[in-house]
């Protein structure tokens, strides 16, 4: 027992030095639908805005690594936006994107703007990727395989959609939402057109989403599939990353490949989904698939990574960070003497105005300094959507404290319409304090199970985002916003370990869980000792029988 026990510790030392290196994530969180592109040394992507407004924040890169955040290029609402291409064609930079049943597309000389208001295609379907053929003639593809040909301009579409593209033909067996051929992006290599989609479904089953290959001579087809489809799936549920798929192919400046995609970490679909890239390579035979190790660009200049969520609220503008829901209302803000004043709205989180930023981390802690007005209700929350938050809001009379829209928790409030509010989510399991000066704090509850508010249950494809609240009449203040990583202390590092074996493969699993109740696999759900390895440790002679 005693050399099995240490073999299996050098081999878990082996593994954890020899993990594979790929898939890495670039953007942790909830940033979807992600649409990169190059230009020169410079690379440029952005995501799915949805209902949150202003949108389509663009990232910049210098190494597919570093991302900084840029502009907000949408401020107007106007419903639901997803899917996007960003892409440059000659001098002007565009973004095509669906919503309110149809596609737009906007505009711009420079990256940073100003942009086009949106310009209505009149064409409907989703998840458009624009191409340009080898005589200069533009198309839009879009999902169900169709393509539509645009004007030389880019701004209008000419004639009908087609049908060109039937997909994969994925085993009957395998667990998927549905077919749900979408999210079309195409790239020219080698005299060959590549079209790189999406199939399986979202979300639902962790094993649904995956990435599909296609290659042609003409943009138009016919299309031959690649035989090392799916490109990236999840093919178990104890896979790090669920739902894998919405793949974009890009090139850097060394000549090297990758595909960005996104994800859903394992078990975390309230954190939305992540972004992640992968290397790839081109094969003898003329097609592309992922490899584990690459050579990383080496940029120019460093780039600060990340958006900082924290935030002072010096003005006069809001910050990268914040969105609105459903609305954009830059004119129910005020900047004075460093507190946001946000003009309230309706009663509840369901009605409320938020303003909202997006959680990266499994583990963070979140408060903020709050002042309600008369007849004010403000508070800090965790919010998916109208029928999913978490929090604490106040009138200054009574702590209001929300499981989710349906189930909600009085509380007397001896501090005031003046107090801190802080949120801790540790798991998915939420925590809520308040304090009078933000360094003593009180418990109103704690071990609350948030894990549950996601797109599964409510649907929407959004994530569980940090929000400040503000509903009835007037303004609330808000000051001194922090959002940080909470790794748990030792006393809640806890857990139980499971060591079992499979008949399938012979080999020795482990497992981990925090309760005893629910278990995470280890290895990536492979054997931590393969089952050969088992049978030549009990086979081998012991020193005293040699």
């Amino acid at each position: 027992m005693m050399r099995l026990l240490l073999s299996l510790l050098l081999l878990l030392s082996f593994l954890q030095m020899n993990a594979q290196t790929y898939p890495k994530v670039i953007l942790p969180g909830d940033y979807p639908d992600p649409s990169i592109m190059r230009d020169g040394k410079d690379y440029y992507m952005t995501h799915s805005p949805f209902y949150y407004a202003p949108g389509f924040l663009i990232w910049h890169s210098q190494d597919l690594m570093n991302w900084e955040p840029l502009c907000r290029v949408m401020p107007q609402y106007e419903g639901s936006a997803m899917a996007p291409d960003l892409l440059k064609y000659k001098d002007t930079y565009y973004i095509y994107y669906p919503a309110a049943g149809t596609n737009w597309v906007m505009w711009a000389k420079n990256i940073r703007g100003p942009w086009s208001r949106p310009v209505d295609l009149k064409v409907g379907g989703i998840d458009p990727g624009h191409v340009v053929d080898k005589e200069g003639n533009r198309y839009l593809y879009l999902d169900k395989g169709e393509m539509i040909r645009l004007t030389e301009d880019g701004l209008a579409t000419v004639g009908e959609k087609k049908k060109v593209y039937d997909g994969w033909k994925y085993p009957d067996h395998w667990d998927t939402e549905c077919m749900c051929l979408e999210s079309p992006k195409l790239n020219e290599h080698n005299g060959y057109y590549y079209l790189t989609s999406a199939q399986g479904g979202t979300a639902g089953p962790a094993t649904s989403h995956m990435v599909v290959s296609a290659r042609s001579k003409s943009v138009t087809g016919p299309w031959e599939n690649s035989p090392y489809n799916p490109i990236v799936h999840t093919y178990s549920v104890t896979d790090s990353w669920w739902s894998k798929g919405h793949g974009t192919l890009i090139d850097d400046v060394n000549g090297n490949w990758w595909i960005v995609y996104h994800a859903y970490a394992n078990d975390y679909h309230t954190l939305g989904r992540s972004t992640l890239i992968e290397p790839v390579e081109w094969t003898e035979d003329g097609w592309y698939r992922t490899v584990s190790a690459a050579t990383p660009v080496t940029p120019e200049q460093e780039i600060k990574h990340g958006l900082e969520l924290s935030d002072d609220f010096k003005g006069p503008q809001l910050g990268l960070q914040w969105t609105f829901w459903k609305e954009y209302a830059p004119q129910s803000l005020t900047f004075k003497e460093d507190i946001l004043w946000m003009k309230a709205k309706g009663r509840t989180p369901a009605d409320g105005r938020v303003l909202l930023t997006t959680a990266e981390d499994k583990n963070y802690e979140t408060q903020v300094e709050i002042r309600t007005g008369n007849g004010n209700v403000a508070g800090l929350i965790l919010y998916y959507n109208e029928k999913a938050y978490a929090g604490v809001v106040s009138d200054g009379k009574t702590f209001y404290i929300y499981r989710d829209a349906e189930h909600k928790t009085e509380l007397p409030n001896r501090i005031g319409k003046h107090f801190f509010a802080r949120l801790h989510n540790c798991g998915n399991r939420l925590s809520v304090e308040v304090s009078k000066d933000g360094k003593e704090w009180t418990l109103l509850t704690g071990d609350m199970d948030v894990s549950s508010l996601h797109h599964n249950n409510y649907g929407g494809f959004y994530a569980l985002r940090v929000g400040l609240f503000s509903a009835g009449k007037g303004s609330a203040g808000f000051s001194r916003f922090r959002y940080r990583n909470a790794v748990p202390q030792e006393k809640d590092m806890s857990a139980y370990l499971m060591v079992f074996h499979k008949d399938e493969d012979h080999g020795l699993h482990m497992a981990i869980s925090p309760d005893g109740y629910t278990f995470t696999a280890l290895n990536e759900g492979k054997p931590v000792i393969a089952g050969d390895t088992i049978c030549l440790l009990y086979t081998s002679p012991s020193p005293r029988d040699a």
